[in-house]
């Protein structure tokens, strides 16, 4: 298996967690409770799942390899990196019903954004100076 097949793995593993995050948050809220340190656990992990597939990014760009659109590909994936923690930072660590309605729709927003990534050929297929 070579880097692209793995980043198209982990792109997509990326997207499925971002629904099931997003199920989770909505179900947070609708139930009336408190964000977990679970719920947190899990945002540190898409937001360390989006860090990889950037990273395995950066190494196929070394490695000559380019998607057709690379300057939207790193836009796209700076966001997805960082947007998480920025919503975090922004609510000020809150946890109540509001805050699990914004990480929800934060989640799915993502995970649309990503799925029109695949869509639109951002993230594959990587050649060779493209």
């Amino acid at each position: 298996m070579g880097l692209s097949d793995l980043h198209t793995i982990l792109f997509n593993a990326h997207i499925l967690f971002s629904v099931i995050l997003g199920l989770w948050s909505v179900s947070m809220a609708i139930r009336g409770e408190s964000i977990s340190g679970n719920f947190w656990g899990a945002v540190a992990t898409l937001t360390l799942l989006g860090a990889g597939v950037t990273l395995i990014g950066i190494i196929m760009t070394a490695q000559g390899l380019r998607p057709e659109r690379l300057t939207l590909y790193y836009l796209y994936m700076a966001w997805l990196v960082i947007i998480m923690p920025g919503l975090f930072t922004i609510l000020r660590g809150r946890d109540d019903r509001d805050a699990a309605i914004a990480f929800g729709i934060l989640c799915f927003f993502n995970a649309i954004t990503s799925f029109s990534m695949l869509q639109r050929g951002v993230v594959s297929p990587w050649l060779p100076g493209v």
